[in-house]
């Protein structure tokens, strides 16, 4: 029997049109349902602690992990199942405690519209509020039975090992795209896989399509991250909401600006000259932008970007031929349409 929790969630989540009524009446049920768990398990606690872990919660957020793990449990025999819901939530609570820290490390002053929780109360709170949703996480895997666990501990291990590779920077002699990719896998495409993992697992789905959706989700999170990297250059503030060059800013090099500064002439030889850390000047941070447009990193991304995809279309052949799998393919286009 469904757990009911008395919390009323903060928003009202609306699964995108994936083409099929039926289905995304399913999802947006399921999404708030796990909205009400989350918020739930975000309001438990001493007062003083509460209104800083649901502080990027309520803030919003597309909560993508939690449609995935939804979909994903299609594929089994009870999709609907309280554990498929259990399981997403500790892939969401998961994410936002990696925003938390992302953002003492970034020294982000804004997330999600908002004020950035280090900006509003300062680092020690944002880094303690994230710890503590790592325990909330945990409290609920601990519920879910050893493999969950086991698996999670994998996840959460290379989580911590690709924020560590891009902190560090890539050792000597290693090629900063490879590295980049590498870095990209670690921290985007493994939170994404697990959701995908976690939600068809505990549906019941059959073993070989959990592992193809585990694959497919590793493989859209490269399409997603670097479909990112590409707005924050080319992208118009009015449609995306982004500030172009945030990035840059804070001297993070994304594909498209490493590949614009590998290229040979005065746009590489420049960009080089400019991107030796976070560029604060707006002057200088408007050159790098046109510098960057006008090279071939766009193009090279992209040609990334169609290489991931087809490796996911490989994950999603394994899969039925249904109107789920339909949908996986329309949210791999949705990424692509955000493009322009």
């Amino acid at each position: 029997m469904a757990t009911t929790y008395s919390a009323e969630a903060q928003t009202t989540p609306v699964a995108p049109d994936l083409g099929n009524p039926e289905l995304n009446a399913a999802l947006t049920e399921g999404l708030q349902r796990a909205e009400n768990m989350l918020m739930h398990e975000l309001s438990q606690g001493e007062t003083f602690l509460t209104d800083k872990i649901r502080h990027l919660a309520e803030a919003g957020g597309k909560r993508f992990r939690v449609m995935f793990a939804l979909l994903a449990a299609r594929y089994g025999s009870n999709p609907t199942a309280e554990d498929v819901v259990r399981a997403a939530v500790v892939v969401e609570l998961t994410h936002l405690a990696t925003l938390y820290h992302d953002d003492v490390m970034d020294e982000a002053e804004r997330r999600r519209g908002a004020e950035s929780a280090n900006a509003r109360w300062n680092n020690s709170v944002a880094i303690l509020a994230g710890d503590y949703l790592f325990a909330v996480a945990s409290k609920l895997m601990a519920t879910l039975g050893t493999e969950t666990v086991a698996h999670f501990a994998e996840a959460f291990q290379e989580l911590v090992t690709g924020q560590m590779r891009e902190t560090v920077g890539a050792v000597e002699g290693k090629d900063a795209i490879e590295h980049y990719m590498t870095v990209i896998q670690e921290k985007t495409g493994v939170l994404i896989a697990s959701a995908g993992f976690l939600g068809a697992l505990h549906a019941g789905a059959p073993r070989e399509q959990v592992e193809a959706l585990h694959k497919f989700g590793r493989h859209m999170g490269q399409v997603f991250q670097i479909v990112d990297d590409i707005i924050d250059v080319w992208s118009d503030p009015k449609e995306s909401g982004k500030t172009p060059g945030t990035d840059l800013r804070e001297g993070v090099f994304t594909l498209p600006v490493l590949y614009a500064m590998r290229q040979e002439g005065e746009v590489g030889e420049r960009l080089r000259e400019i991107l030796v850390g976070p560029v604060t000047d707006d002057a200088l941070l408007e050159e790098a932008l046109r510098l960057i447009r006008s090279s071939q990193g766009r193009e090279k991304a992209l040609k990334d970007v169609e290489h991931y995809r087809q490796l996911a279309e490989i994950e999603l052949a394994k899969l039925p031929d249904n109107e789920v799998t339909a949908a996986l393919r329309q949210l791999m286009k949705f990424s692509l349409v955000r493009l322009g």
